[in-house]
């Protein structure tokens, strides 16, 4: 059976059957033109990536997607440069106008704080215990601090019907000498009053004060300046109190210490940015500068604001702390005015 079975078979020599299997013919033919995908809509929906296994974008969605990027990119800096034309083409404001054209205003301030000239000049001698220590000039700015220099001319003069004459320099500091200038009260008030469109009130110098000092930056006692006190920056506010005033009770104001009266004056022997928040301006030293010097160099009383015994009396309001506090740094020797006068 086996055998009958092996000859039916067709053998290994026999023509087998052909198998026709597709084979590509190479043509010698140009191949035919690329055809570019369709071109995407306005509005072009991205291909969803699907995180599978084996995945892969065809040729097709790549096109699609490169080209939508590149169109999506192109239009967003387009969109970008026309909001900073429109930004760069907005009309500037008034503030923004003013804050561009600040710097240029601030330099022309402080060239003219810095670059003032004296319009007229006035002259302090001095004498120490008595020993002629010599003359100050000083030059004023008229132009500037009209106010300022109008009283302290006057009164170096003797046109106020009181002058710095046979007055005393109160107090010595670091940085500068301070002059005591007249009293409020008694004798120099009374000769003050007795003078036509005379007073001892600081008002106007007070305002001067406060329009040199929003114009004028930085520190406005140098070394060689002459200012007048116009404020106590240390004063303490008003007290409120009830006061009964026709039958009724009313709030009312209590003033606690005394303003300058705009007749003390200091000279700074260095860059004083202390004296600042209450003296004026109003000259300059121009001649005796060694004189101020050595005004400067006088033995004073040792301050002793350190001392807690000196704290507690000033907290609890002890008289005895305050008189303490006027008698600091005051020279031990008498350092006095002899004569003073305008110069013509």
């Amino acid at each position: 059976m086996l055998h009958t079975f092996h000859k039916a078979l067709p053998s290994s020599s026999s023509s087998q059957p052909s198998i026709n299997l597709p084979t590509q013919t190479l043509s010698s033919s140009p191949p035919s033109q690329f055809q570019p995908p369709p071109a995407a809509s306005p509005s072009p929906s991205f291909p969803i990536l699907k995180h599978q296994r084996g995945f892969a974008l065809s040729r097709r969605d790549l096109a699609i997607f490169g080209k939508s990027s590149c169109l999506l990119l192109l239009l967003g800096a387009s969109q970008a440069r026309a909001e900073e034309d429109i930004i760069t083409d907005t009309p500037k404001s008034e503030d923004e106008a003013a804050e561009e054209s600040s710097p240029a205003i601030d330099d022309a301030a402080a060239s003219s704080c810095t670059e003032r000239k004296p319009t007229k000049r006035v002259f302090l001698d001095v004498a120490i215990d008595g020993d002629p220590a010599g003359r100050i000039i000083i030059g004023l700015y008229g132009n500037d601090v009209p106010a300022g220099v109008d009283r302290f001319s006057k009164i170096v003069s003797g046109a106020a019907g009181i002058s710095y004459r046979r007055k005393e320099f109160i107090k010595i500091m670091p940085n500068y000498i301070q002059h005591g200038g007249l009293r409020s009260y008694g004798v120099d008030a009374e000769l003050a009053k007795g003078r036509e469109n005379s007073s001892l009130g600081n008002e106007s110098l007070v305002e001067e004060w406060e329009r040199l000092y929003e114009r004028c930056p930085g520190t406005k006692n140098l070394a060689g300046s002459v200012a007048i006190i116009v404020r106590d920056p240390s004063k303490p506010p008003p007290k409120l109190k009830l006061v009964a005033r026709k039958g009724k009770l009313e709030i009312d104001q209590e003033e606690v210490g005394i303003e300058p009266n705009g007749t003390e004056f200091v000279i700074s022997t260095k860059d004083s940015p202390e004296l600042d928040a209450s003296a004026l301006v109003i000259g300059r030293v121009e001649g005796g500068m060694e004189v101020v010097q050595r005004i400067g160099q006088v033995k004073t009383v040792q301050e002793n604001t350190g001392s807690p015994y000196f704290r507690v009396a000033k907290l609890i309001g002890d008289k005895r702390a305050v008189v303490a506090e006027r008698g600091f740094n005051r020279p031990y020797s008498k350092v006095l005015v002899t004569n003073c006068g305008v110069l013509e």
